[in-house]
């Protein structure tokens, strides 16, 4: 991707100068972002991804005149006869990951690889009957918020008291104040950075496409990392065990032995020894399919000759000495490690690189198209 050139997606800056600008320390609203822009997925359509049982969906509810239950959230997968009727007010179904079951969605995303690939979590539509919103609350991740359908009325406000209403199905604000207002018309997008709060109201039938990046919390990234180092040293760790010939009768028999937590400090250490092992793990867990991803065998056999392009639902990765792909990681040197990089950044591989790379990597492509991570270009 052009990295300095002018984009109309964000009002006519280019890639750098939004990420220095804007990317994490301030909103962005940007006009006709995407002119005459018409939303790939429909209602209809959007309905249909709603009633499967593989497709993560959730319906919101505001009933304001009931003090009890003023909002009422359930889960998916929806059938059409579940959904309230289009005239009723103050509703909103959300679904995830649309770009993952959506090649034109999953184009529309491919607009924003200006920021890693490694932040991308999904693309999210949500459609709303008139006065339909979620409540004002905060993310805690960078999103561009695109109109699509219909218009949408945005409060947002640099939020200080994060407090939240006790006893709701929703994470609303308890006391939000908003210190900007907008709304949004098709093709318009506002981008938001992490727990910038905001609230957006349909004016009329709507429907919105968040694109969503992650932010882990450190907690949440040591967890997943300590997992894969845990289960990489069952395979690569030697099987010694604790000794403590010269321990002394104890009087404290409570008291953990210095020795022991020696011990338990010399086995992380191991762990962590290898070069390649906390970047394995990372690429791996940064790739890792979401739960409801499945990949189809293709029905007959793929001619690297014809070149490749990866499919939709996997996530491709690099670092200087490894190439991720769906939660696996393999080292790679020289022209095969150039070749795939490539093949990471543009999501296509041509026939004559294909054709260039050694054997072992030939092997390696073939057994990703037989899984469905890749597939021929002809």
């Amino acid at each position: 991707m052009q990295i300095d050139q002018t984009l109309p997606l964000l009002g006519g800056i280019t890639p750098a100068q939004f990420m220095q600008r804007y990317w994490q320390k301030k909103p962005l609203l940007i006009r006709n972002a995407i002119e005459g822009f018409a939303p790939p997925v429909d209602r209809a359509q959007l309905f249909d991804l709603a009633a499967r049982d593989d497709v993560q969906s959730r319906l919101v509810i505001q009933n304001p005149a009931h003090a009890a239950r003023p909002w009422r959230l359930r889960h998916g997968p929806f059938g059409r006869k579940s959904l309230p009727p289009l005239k009723q007010k103050a509703w909103t179904l959300l679904v995830q990951s649309v770009d993952l079951y959506d090649a034109r969605v999953a184009a529309l995303r491919a607009q924003f690889r200006f920021v890693p690939d490694a932040r991308l979590d999904d693309v999210m539509i949500s459609y709303a009957s008139d006065q339909g919103g979620v409540g004002p609350h905060f993310d805690s991740y960078d999103v561009f918020l695109l109109q699509a359908q219909g218009q949408r009325r945005w409060r947002i406000g640099r939020q200080k008291d994060l407090r939240l209403q006790e006893g709701m199905p929703l994470k609303i604000l308890a006391d939000f104040v908003p210190e900007e207002e907008y709304v949004l018309s098709p093709g318009d997008m506002l981008y938001l950075p992490p727990r910038y709060a905001h609230d957006g109201i349909a004016q009329g039938e709507c429907m919105t496409y968040s694109i969503g990046f992650r932010a882990s919390a450190q907690a949440e990234m040591a967890r997943e990392l300590l997992h894969n180092l845990a289960e990489r040293a069952q395979d690569t760790m030697d099987s010694t065990l604790y000794r403590d010939p010269r321990q002394a009768a104890s009087a404290q028999p409570a008291l953990i032995p210095a020795a022991l937590m020696d011990f338990a400090q010399s086995a992380l250490a191991k762990a962590l020894k290898d070069p390649d092992a906390l970047a394995c793990a990372l690429g791996e867990h940064l790739t890792e399919p979401k739960p409801q991803v499945w990949f189809d065998a293709p029905a007959s056999h793929i001619e690297l000759s014809d070149g490749l392009h990866l499919d939709r639902c996997s996530q491709m990765l690099y670092d200087n000495r490894h190439i991720f792909i769906n939660g696996e990681s393999y080292r790679a040197a020289g022209r095969d490690a150039k070749s795939l990089r490539v093949f990471a950044d543009t999501h296509h591989l041509s026939a004559k690189a294909c054709q260039q790379l050694s054997p072992g990597a030939k092997e390696l492509l073939t057994q990703w198209a037989k899984a469905g991570w890749v597939h021929s270009a002809g």
